[in-house]
């Protein structure tokens, strides 16, 4: 792709909003694969990462951040200091409420937040394919009207609806520049790192409610061959009961995590891998900030 340096824009946009409000289902549908875990578990994802999207004028690089909310712990606290540090980086600020189910204590804190910042602030209105089209302006007028937003784009991230307007909207606020990553590239993470947040959404996924907040996962060897890839990863909880059920009868369950964890890291490298894992107890991790620094939270 050639661009013209005169024309071409290119910078980065931090996606915020509440627990669940879809940022990670956006962003994956935007880069059109994989690289940021969802569930319907709140604060699923933890650290920052970008996702790279390269047009015939423009790249978009989104900084993809943990749900805001009323943090109580070291774990969570981190979390939310790092979401809120995005909006110094960005050049335009994306805020995505849930239309169906808002929650606006948590978009309270981040649009006081936003008070005084200088920037762009775009309202992305989520989930549009299951509320009633006319609910639509009562909810704007409701709970929106008192912040300047520079445009509001009813979406749907689970379909893509309304993306391409979004894009356009966006777009207007976005600096020139010379392309900042490679045409190429999806995302700024490392394959180890995303393989472990793969591995996570699977347990998140098929233990259900059992298993709380408090799960890490850490790649303890990640070798790449020709033909296979070979990743040897540790599944970290706070007691030994969540062990349990991890594992499963039999070991049943912690199969299951495996396999689909396997089936989506082959999706993202395109060839077969061998995926071990193990269940360690660390006692009380999420707030220890020893344990914090050892999985890569501090």
């Amino acid at each position: 792709m050639e661009e013209a340096s005169n024309k071409y824009k290119a910078g980065f946009i931090a996606i915020l909003g509440a627990p669940n409000a879809g940022k990670s289902t956006l962003l994956n549908k935007m880069v059109g694969q994989k690289i940021s875990i969802t569930s319907k578990k709140p604060q699923t994802t933890r650290n920052r990462m970008l996702g790279l999207i390269t047009r015939l004028n423009c790249q978009y690089i989104f900084i993809d951040t943990p749900g805001i909310h009323r943090a109580k712990g070291v774990l969570n606290s981190k979390i939310v200091d790092s979401a809120l540090s995005a909006i110094s980086d960005a050049d335009v600020i994306l805020f995505i409420a849930d239309a169906f189910r808002s929650d606006l204590k948590s978009e309270n804190i981040l649009l006081s937040r936003l008070n005084n910042i200088k920037k762009p602030v775009i309202l992305a209105l989520n989930k549009i394919d299951i509320i009633k089209k006319t609910a639509l302006l009562p909810l704007i007028e409701k709970d929106f009207k008192d912040y300047p937003f520079k445009s509001i784009v009813p979406i749907s991230a689970k379909h893509g609806t309304g993306l391409d307007i979004l894009f356009a909207e966006i777009e207007k606020f976005m600096p020139k520049s010379h392309m900042l990553f490679p045409e190429d590239a999806v995302t700024d993470m490392p394959m180890r790192f995303i393989a472990a947040e793969i591995i996570r959404e699977k347990v998140f996924r098929y233990t259900g409610e059992e298993i709380p907040y408090a799960v890490a996962v850490t790649i303890e060897s990640f070798k790449e061959y020709n033909r296979i890839d070979k990743i040897y990863a540790a599944i970290h909880v706070e007691k030994n009961s969540q062990k349990g059920i991890i594992i499963g009868k039999n070991g049943s369950k912690l199969v299951k995590i495996g396999t689909e964890a396997r089936k989506d890291i082959e999706k993202m490298t395109g060839k077969p891998a061998y995926l071990k894992l193990f269940v360690h107890v660390e006692k009380n991790w999420s707030n220890n900030t020893k344990a914090l620094l050892k999985f890569g939270y501090l």
